[in-house]
């Protein structure tokens, strides 16, 4: 046991190594999230493109990025198999990007379907408001509070959608050089 001693002491000396440099997403001074090599981003350019890749590396202000194509192909035995078909590599100013977040989806839509509520339950409260005013006896107390709880849930239900994450005023994107070396 004495003998691993002096072993371990060798083994576990410090390594040295470069820190990367990174980029993170502020809001009002707090770091959202930070990106940095390897880590994956979704964002859209200014030029309006979409991109869903892996960082290689960042150097200089730029993004080196790495989008995989994966698709689903049936085998011969008849089940699916997921496969990659290629990659491209793309290289972004961090200026380049406009909002970060997921692309919106097609389909079933929570933040239109809230909005939609929010309406509905708006227009029926006002109604239920004039037939009151109008005609105490064929007012319903009942619609109303029902119309005023859909528009409160709707009023969630629109919140709750993901909506990118628009870079500007409210949201900033911030580079961060680690290189030992200073230009100049």
């Amino acid at each position: 046991m004495k003998f691993l001693l002096p072993l371990f002491c060798l083994l576990l000396q410090p390594a040295f190594s470069q820190s990367a440099d990174f980029i993170f997403l502020k809001m009002k001074g707090k770091t959202i999230r930070p990106y940095y090599a390897g880590s994956n981003i979704e964002f859209k350019t200014t030029s309006g493109a979409y991109i869903d890749a892996r960082i290689n590396e960042i150097k200089n202000d730029t993004l080196y990025l790495q989008e995989f194509i994966v698709k689903q192909m049936q085998t011969r035995m008849g089940f699916y198999v997921i496969d990659t078909l290629g990659s491209f590599r793309y290289k972004f100013h961090y200026n380049q990007v406009y909002s970060i977040g997921p692309k919106p989806r097609r389909g079933f839509n929570m933040s239109g379907t809230g909005n939609e509520l929010l309406g509905g339950g708006i227009l029926l409260t006002l109604g239920s408001l004039v037939v009151l005013v109008a005609d105490r006896q064929k007012f319903s107390p009942a619609l109303m509070i029902g119309s005023a709880a859909l528009g409160i849930a709707g009023y969630f239900l629109s919140k709750s959608g993901t909506k990118p994450l628009v870079i500007g005023k409210k949201y900033k994107l911030f580079y961060m050089n680690m290189s030992n070396h200073k230009n100049g």
